[in-house]
């Protein structure tokens, strides 16, 4: 935590102080600042004003990036368009677009109370059993308001193509694989081929949140969702694609392991898959009979993304070259390769 005097990497604090008086109605320095989550990912602090009013402040990570992959405007509208949809999120209170204040682009939001839930200890500590339950029909409901915002009231029908979403997907995604891979691994190879060639038809667009699981939720002591967070890869496309990603990252009380080492949805109460699965064809009314492609997908996708993390840090890119600290995610990646596969034979 700092005062204005106290340097915070990521804040220019006097210029920050000064846009967020200006900006923010209400919002008066001197402004502590708190990192919340950072890393390779967008950074985001907590910002305390003088009156004790919290606010959230989000800008891209520090050093070189590609402007694209953390769009601070393209976050912001999103935010704000779905301000008054059905769909939780904290208030969109301001946005940034000037490099001169901080350095970057950013936008701050209303501080939002609530608990993100990491591991299994911190979802006994925190919810009920009941508590628990409820925080799976939540998470699943919430899931499909996103689904169901109107893309024109919400001014999000630009936001991307609409069309072709797991094709363009499958796309984007061999090719990070092509370029980082650190070995031939042919489930990969294999699991891209027979997706391509199994495309369902995609519906009408809507949004698709790119990320959905419950760490990247907020919810309250009742287990109610009370803000979505983590908007920077949210595009237009198939909805089932959210679903089917949201199966990789839960593993339920009496669910087998997932290729994810997410732990908090084990705790007893939690839903399991099927029953997430369930409740989402019963709010949402689409037919999930293409699941399990969806699902293999998702594993593959997982893959993928793993790998690039992997080969980062074998190239000694984030700070760690021990080889036995790195087995696990090499074997993570290798483990959602496999279930991508099984998932893809089983559903022949």
């Amino acid at each position: 935590m700092s005062a204005t005097d106290t340097p915070v990497p990521g804040i220019d604090i006097g210029p920050v102080t000064a846009w967020l008086e200006a900006n923010v109605a209400g919002a008066r320095g001197p402004f502590e600042f708190e990192v919340i989550a950072g890393g390779h990912s967008n950074l985001t602090f907590k910002v305390t004003g003088a009156d004790g009013t919290r606010y959230v402040l989000r800008r891209p990570p520090l050093g070189h990036v590609l402007a694209s992959a953390h769009d601070m405007g393209r976050e912001h509208r999103i935010i704000s368009g779905l301000q008054r949809s059905a769909v939780p999120v904290a208030p969109a209170l301001g946005f940034c677009d000037d490099p001169s204040v901080n350095g970057a682009p950013f936008y701050v939001m209303g501080f939002v109370d609530g608990f993100v839930l990491r591991d299994k200890a911190a979802a006994e500590a925190v919810l009920s059993v009941e508590a628990r339950r409820t925080a799976s029909e939540s998470l699943v409901d919430t899931m499909a308001a996103i689904h169901a915002v109107d893309l024109e009231a919400a001014g999000l029908a630009d936001l991307s193509r609409h069309e072709g979403y797991i094709a363009r997907q499958l796309k984007r995604w061999y090719g990070q694989w092509n370029q980082q891979k650190t070995r031939n691994l042919p489930a990969v190879d294999l699991v891209h081929d027979e997706l391509s060639r199994r495309i369902p038809e995609q519906g009408p667009a809507t949004i698709v949140h790119g990320d959905y699981r419950l760490d990247n939720t907020m919810v309250g002591p009742d287990g109610r969702v009370v803000a979505v967070l983590d908007w920077e890869i949210c595009t237009l496309g198939d909805p089932l694609a959210d679903l089917g990603l949201l199966q990789v990252y839960w593993t339920g009380p009496n669910d087998a392991a997932s290729a994810w080492n997410g732990s908090a949805t084990t705790a007893e109460g939690f839903f399991d898959r099927r029953q997430l699965a369930e409740r989402y064809a019963a709010v949402s009314g689409r037919d999930l009979s293409q699941l399990p492609f969806y699902v293999s997908f998702a594993y593959w996708k997982l893959a993928c993304i793993l790998e690039g993390v992997y080969a980062r840090y074998l190239g000694g890119a984030l700070g760690v070259r021990d080889q036995a600290e790195l087995e696990p995610f090499k074997l993570q990646v290798d483990g959602a390769a496999a279930m991508a596969e099984a998932t893809l034979e089983a559903f022949r």
